[in-house]
């Protein structure tokens, strides 16, 4: 679950991107570790007690107690019932993604009206994982839905989406907070193949039971340490979404290795407390166990998280044009001109993977005085930078020379090997005027 921490984050980052350079993003990250999450995902929320009522009901289906069924069509019969399941998650995340590309999203996850709703969603789905009140469809429709279908495959594929709809209240904290990535993507084919994903990594526990007709687990204290973890889970994730809004959430990091260690150490702490194996529903003594328990583990986890989005090192940046160009024609340099905003979190990616990278940072400060415009607010100043210098995407990266002549630009999120191309490209259009006048002063 520590590792899903980590990755949706670095998700969110690359939602602020445009088009390409999302999926970029997700090239540089690697599909499978992305969609090994989602699978993972699919199935702890496999493992929620809305999921069981529908067992004896599947078991009919795929024929596990008729004797004359083999187990390779109970096998494909589940398949066609997952395969109903991964419809309905992928129609959903086909239609959040769509949802989220008409929308501006970086502005989208800065802006209190948005972020302030969705961070409350996701606590009172922390509180209905920790027990607080249950999500369940009404016991009348769910017999209703249990009645849709038939036999054969067709039968199956149309309870699997039924199955989907029915368990959707209790996975819906686990499907909610994917959907939140998905929306923010604006990528609707990358976002129905996470939620056909996170389908399959629910259907694993229909194929083990059309594969071995063995009897599941009885329903009990594991069940509540999955809806645990997902309840931490859920409140770090809110607690991530609240950064752009609250900067000490940001401050309350470092890069230090002993950090990490001492974030880790607050989240084992908080798990031996009780974060996960105890319950809000014991004596007092247990309730404020697992209080502190979830308050350690949740700050832990945090804390983890700022770490891995912390840069190594930062850039000395000017926010003023007229002494960053006063320094960089005293140098000899030219000026890298950074357009950033609190609430574009590719640009803080660029910051933290490209250019606090060693080989990076040191080519920047041996050719360049580096020079950041935060155009956060709508005001006549920041319309004028956009302007004068032709801005349009963030992020961007703009190369001049001392003289404000444009050499290079960079639009959106790209990693050091290719930001080292990119500064080859301007250094090279940088020398060209000076061999230029070189020749024209021999002619002379």
């Amino acid at each position: 679950m520590l590792a899903l921490l980590f990755i949706f984050p670095r998700l969110a980052w690359a939602a602020g991107e445009q088009g390409a350079e999302f999926q970029k993003q997700l090239d540089d990250r690697g599909y499978l570790l992305v969609y090994l999450s989602c699978f993972g995902l699919g199935i702890m929320a496999s493992l929620t007690p809305c999921v069981y009522p529908m067992i004896p009901i599947v078991v009919g289906v795929f024929g596990a107690r008729d004797e004359s069924a083999t187990r390779r069509r109970a096998f494909a019969l589940a398949s066609a019932y997952v395969l109903g399941m991964g419809l309905v998650y992928s129609a959903l995340g086909l239609i959040f993604a769509l949802l989220g590309k008409a929308g501006d999203q970086g502005q989208l996850l800065a802006n209190p009206v948005v972020v302030v709703p969705l961070v409350l969603v996701y606590a009172a789905l922390a509180a209905s994982m920790f027990g607080a009140f249950e999500l369940n469809l009404p016991s009348g429709l769910q017999q209703r839905l249990a009645q849709v279908g038939g036999r054969g495959y067709a039968g199956a594929f149309t309870m699997g989406m039924v199955g989907g709809f029915t368990a959707a209240p209790c996975t819906g904290p686990f499907l909610a907070g994917l959907l939140g990535w998905v929306a923010m993507s604006g990528r609707p084919v990358i976002g129905g193949s996470m939620l056909f994903t996170f389908a399959l990594g629910m259907g694993v526990l229909f194929w083990v039971i059309a594969a071995t007709s063995v009897s599941l687990p009885k329903s009990g204290r594991w069940m509540e340490w999955v809806k645990s973890i997902g309840g931490i889970a859920l409140l770090a994730v809110g607690i991530y979404f609240l950064r752009p809004l609250v900067p000490a959430i940001e401050s309350m990091a470092s890069p230090s290795v002993l950090f990490l260690l001492g974030a880790l150490f607050v989240v084992a702490i908080g798990i031996a407390l009780g974060a996960v194996h105890l319950t809000f529903h014991g004596r007092p003594g247990e309730k404020v166990r697992k209080a502190a328990g979830v308050l350690l583990t949740v700050v832990g986890v945090t804390g983890a998280i700022n770490w891995a989005v912390t840069a190594d090192r930062k850039l000395p940046w000017y926010h003023d044009e007229a002494p960053a160009f006063s320094q960089a024609r005293t140098e000899g340099k030219g000026v890298l001109l950074d357009f950033s905003a609190t609430w574009c979190v590719p640009c803080k990616e660029l910051e933290v993977k490209t250019f606090a990278s060693r080989d990076v940072y040191e080519r920047i400060l041996a050719s360049y005085v580096p020079l950041k415009f935060d155009v956060t607010e709508d005001n006549p100043t920041n319309e004028a930078r956009k302007e004068k210098y032709g801005q349009s995407t963030m992020p961007e990266v703009i190369f001049l020379d001392a003289g404000g002549r444009v050499l290079e630009r960079v639009h959106g999120l790209i990693g050091p090997d290719e930001f080292m191309q990119r500064l080859d490209r301007a250094d090279e259009a940088r020398r060209k005027p000076a061999q230029t006048a070189a020749r024209s002063s021999r002619r002379n």
